[in-house]
């Protein structure tokens, strides 16, 4: 596998990638491995855990500017991540004992009821590119903390970030069969499913979530699968005009527009919609876009040359019927996979801008006449991972977000995680959830004990 700078088309790296026989054999490995690991005191396991959490943060600068070659985030942005992940894993090894606790439901005289809870056994963890600590660690940590095996294919668009994950944590002390690296694309992620893996975590596109789902499905495995979204935000005609434009450029582009919870689809209040499109356009100019490397640069190049068609014809669509492009609306001719932030007025939904993900610097905004238009709106999509509401109200914000079939609601923020609070789709934004308690109980599976005597 060879690994190119997105920045500029140079090749980093080349990795040798893992077979079918190399992922089945790791997969074995894993599997002898793990009644051992489970064996352990859930304080023997934490340890280990708190000792892969001080080695990122020693290493945190070297691991960033990894990331920033690798994938194209600009480095502030990598740094932002690599900073947060203390606060995500100290969620994690603070209350993962909480989760696993057995639950006595009922006692009575001679006859005690209890519920108890056990690792899956062997997790498959298919992981992203855009947020790979984040997405990747959501899984493979609590996982590993409460007793399971874990076989990690980091994607092929951060394989460098995939692999110093797995060597951090060999040197934390995680046994080197009980945690793998599988190497590789499509091919490899093909063949991690066809192993006697006991539960598949996937991180990634409605498409390929879709397919995994019907692959597990013939042998019953566990699946949670965190896939995209369309997310939209409602700015009402209450707000501050250009602190909300300024919030919600940031929620769009961030990232370079490449996040499952960014921005997608703006909708504005008619009576301020003139004033908000002015902000957010003189937002959006002001993004400084460039070479990664630099801090000042808050706009990288996409991390998929792909991705670069596909907002192309985004932008047609959108112009072609009707939209007015204010900003943008093109690739920049220059080494490496840049697109040039994009902003378009007069959306609707018969554009694919509206309608199918963008994952990258390109944003549409649509004018509606009441808080009713814009909750259909906010509805009609086969995504349902976030929504936002920007309004001086909550009273006047709640019904809205009540009402919009999403599993994170937002109200005068956006694009925003926390690992206190679970993160879930509904439709085609995936099943199941992680962070949270929620998240360390789906590692597990519940036993009842019926205990007589």
């Amino acid at each position: 596998m060879k690994i190119y700078n997105p920045a500029n088309g140079q090749l980093i790296d080349d990795v040798a990638e893992d077979s079918a026989e190399s992922i089945a054999r790791k997969v074995a490995a894993a599997r002898r491995a793990q009644p051992a690991w489970a064996a352990r005191s859930l304080d023997a396991r934490t340890a280990i855990l708190k000792r892969f959490r001080e080695l990122v943060v020693e290493r945190k600068e070297t691991l960033a500017q990894l990331l920033t070659r690798e994938v194209g985030k600009p480095i502030s942005q990598a740094r932002n991540e690599l900073n947060a992940l203390p606060g995500r894993l100290d969620f994690f090894l603070t209350h993962t004992e909480r989760a696993l606790a057995d639950e006595t439901v009922w006692t009575e005289p001679g006859l005690t009821e209890r519920i108890g809870f056990e690792p899956l056994g062997v997790v498959a963890n298919i992981s992203a590119w855009n947020y790979p600590w984040f997405v990747g660690s959501n899984v493979f940590f609590p996982a590993l903390l409460t007793g399971n095996a874990v076989v990690y294919k980091p994607s092929e668009f951060a394989t460098l970030t995939g692999l110093a994950i797995r060597d951090l944590l060999y040197e934390a002390g995680v046994p080197q069969d009980l945690f793998a690296a599988a190497v590789g694309g499509g091919d490899a992620g093909s063949a991690l499913l066809e192993a006697p893996i006991d539960a598949v975590c996937f991180t990634g596109s409605y498409p390929t979530g879709k397919r995994i789902a019907e692959v597990a499905s013939k042998r019953l495995l566990k699946v949670q699968l965190e896939l995209g979204g369309k997310d939209p935000v409602y700015v009402t005609d209450d707000v501050d005009v250009a602190v909300a434009a300024a919030a919600v450029a940031d929620g769009a582009f961030y990232n370079t527009g490449q996040s499952c919870c960014a921005v997608e689809r703006i909708y504005v209040h008619e009576k301020i919609h003139d004033e908000f499109v002015k902000h957010l356009v003189a937002e959006v100019a002001r993004f400084k876009l460039g070479n990664p490397q630099d801090d000042s640069t808050y706009i990288g190049p996409l991390t998929r040359a792909a991705q670069l068609s596909v907002l192309e014809r985004q932008v047609q669509d959108a112009v072609t019927k009707g939209a007015a492009l204010l900003l943008g609306g093109k690739r920049i001719d220059q080494p490496g996979n840049w697109f040039a932030p994009t902003v378009l007025d007069r959306a609707d939904h018969t554009m694919e801008l509206m309608r199918e993900e963008s994952f990258g610097p390109v944003i549409g905004i649509a004018s509606v006449a009441s808080d009713e238009a814009a909750l259909r709106l906010m509805n009609d999509t086969e995504y349902g991972l976030t929504a936002a509401v920007y309004s001086r109200s909550f009273e006047r914000a709640r019904p809205i977000l009540s009402g919009v079939n999403v599993g994170s609601a937002y109200w005068n923020c956006c694009d925003r995680v926390s690992a206190r609070l679970p993160w879930s789709g509904r439709g085609h934004s995936g099943l199941g959830a992680t962070l949270s308690t929620l998240g360390i109980r789906a590692f597990v599976q519940p036993k009842a004990w019926h205990l007589r005597g």
